[in-house]
């Protein structure tokens, strides 16, 4: 049975905040969202909102938290199984594209974290999972080049840059397109050129 927002547990109450703020950050400039939209999305109060929460940054920091969390697991679980280092990274390129498309306001408030002045702890969790997505891509070209699947004169630390650029080009052309379906459209003929471009064979 459904229950209400009113009346969840402390950490469904914390998980629906999430849920909460990553479907308006889809609709909505991220930096406008107020804890005041947040509450009204969820149907409780603001005062219900701070007993999980105590700041708006701290709602963000478990967005974070969540964004880190999910899409590691989802290209994790995508190479799994694949029988070659080729086959996981077109499944791990995918996969991000699904993850993206199905939260369309998680690259908006990921773009939005990283512009913002100073240090904060969002913005090093996101260099984090950059650096945790890297160390993942690392793995996957550095065993295709000693198989001999890619070319043996790749830059190893500038094919992981471009995978992670071309899912960042990709997302940020469906942004500006205002088409989230575009993402999916256009990802296979990007990955076909990355392919070539590492030396990748069917």
């Amino acid at each position: 049975m459904h229950m209400s927002a009113k009346y969840l547990p402390a950490d469904e109450r914390r998980a629906a905040t999430v849920e909460a703020v990553v479907q308006l950050a889809a609709q909505h400039n991220p930096s406008e969202i107020t804890t005041t939209w947040i509450a009204r999305h969820m149907g409780v109060t603001q005062g219900a909102l701070f007993k999980h929460f105590p700041t708006k940054e701290a709602i963000l920091e478990a967005v974070m938290s969540w964004v880190v969390e999910r899409l590691l697991a989802r290209i994790d679980q995508a190479a799994q199984g694949c029988a070659t280092p080729l086959a996981a990274l077109e499944a791990m390129f995918l996969a991000h594209i699904d993850f993206v498309a199905e939260h369309p306001g998680v690259p908006r408030m990921l773009f939005g974290e990283l512009q913002r002045q100073g240090e904060t702890l969002p913005k090093k969790m996101v260099r984090a999972l950059i650096r945790q997505y890297r160390e993942r891509l690392l793995h996957q070209l550095e065993q295709g080049q000693a198989t001999g699947a890619f070319d043996a004169r790749l830059d190893l630390d500038a094919a992981a840059v471009l995978f992670i650029g071309s899912v960042q080009g990709l997302v940020m052309q469906s942004l500006i397109a205002g088409d989230a379906a575009r993402l999916r459209a256009d990802a296979p003929g990007v990955w076909a050129i990355y392919r070539r471009g590492i030396g990748g064979v069917q």
